[in-house]
């Protein structure tokens, strides 16, 4: 075989060699790319994307529950990281709540919610204001939760403050927004000494009460939904000892 000759053997064979090659590489890829393609995706969280039909009843009867499992110690188990993923798209919670800033009243806590569950408006005895009112508004107007709950606690410090006249800085503003629940109480409990806890506890009650009060009053948005039945408005206090609510006034 002369030297022209063996070189276009060899080179025919290797490119019948590269052809094999090529295609069981082409084989291969695609049987992996298929084994791939049909493997069933990972389950998707839970989503939040969607409101859950709810009443205001059903809203206060989902608090109430939830306090109640919180005093029990049976508080559910939540995968916070998958609540995480399944509300940043979107939150429709079911109900806001009013309440102290007081580090042992966190609403989420004892009431047993999730993220994205309910709305928490926070201020020192859970007073009213024009922020307060505007959140109010759009918890409930726009995002569409079917209950306000004001609620106050006891050993309040805020409403401790306003009883004994206490005054600092813009401080002073704001526990004057509790000076008409002390007048009340001082007529409704007469003799009682204002260091009493039970004056106290009752100023507490009497502040939630005016708040209530307060919100149908000064918000006509707010008191068309109640009026219509759309939405609930109620009041209650948090018991640090046992940590119940109490709720009253609904």
């Amino acid at each position: 075989m002369t030297r022209m000759k063996m070189t276009s053997v060899i080179n025919h064979w290797k490119l019948q060699s590269y052809g094999k090659l090529h295609f069981a590489t082409s084989i291969l890829a695609a049987v992996l790319f298929t084994g791939c393609a049909t493997r069933p995706p990972a389950a998707a969280p839970t989503s939040k994307s969607q409101p859950l039909a709810i009443t205001p009843a059903l809203a206060l009867e989902k608090l109430e529950a939830g306090n109640a499992r919180f005093v029990a110690g049976k508080s559910l188990h939540r995968n916070w990281p998958s609540q995480r993923v399944a509300t940043a798209g979107g939150q429709h919670p079911f109900a806001i709540v009013v309440s102290c800033i007081d580090s042992r009243v966190s609403s989420e806590i004892i009431f047993d919610q999730g993220l994205g569950d309910i709305f928490n408006a926070r201020v020192a005895g859970n007073v009213l204001d024009d922020e307060i009112l505007g959140s109010l508004e759009f918890a409930t107007k726009v995002a569409g939760a079917k209950l306000i709950a004001v609620v106050g606690h006891s050993h309040c410090g805020a409403v401790t403050g306003a009883v004994s006249g206490a005054q600092l800085g813009h401080l002073t503003a704001l526990l004057d927004k509790i000076q008409l629940s002390v007048a009340e109480a001082k007529e409704k409990f007469p003799g009682v000494a204002v260091t009493d806890s039970k004056f106290i506890q009752a100023v507490a009650e009497l502040n939630v009460s005016h708040v209530q009060q307060q919100i149908r009053e000064q918000s006509s948005v707010l008191r068309e939904l109640i009026d219509s039945g759309q939405l609930g408005l109620v009041g209650g206090i948090y018991d640090l000892d046992s940590g119940k609510v109490q709720f009253f006034n609904h």
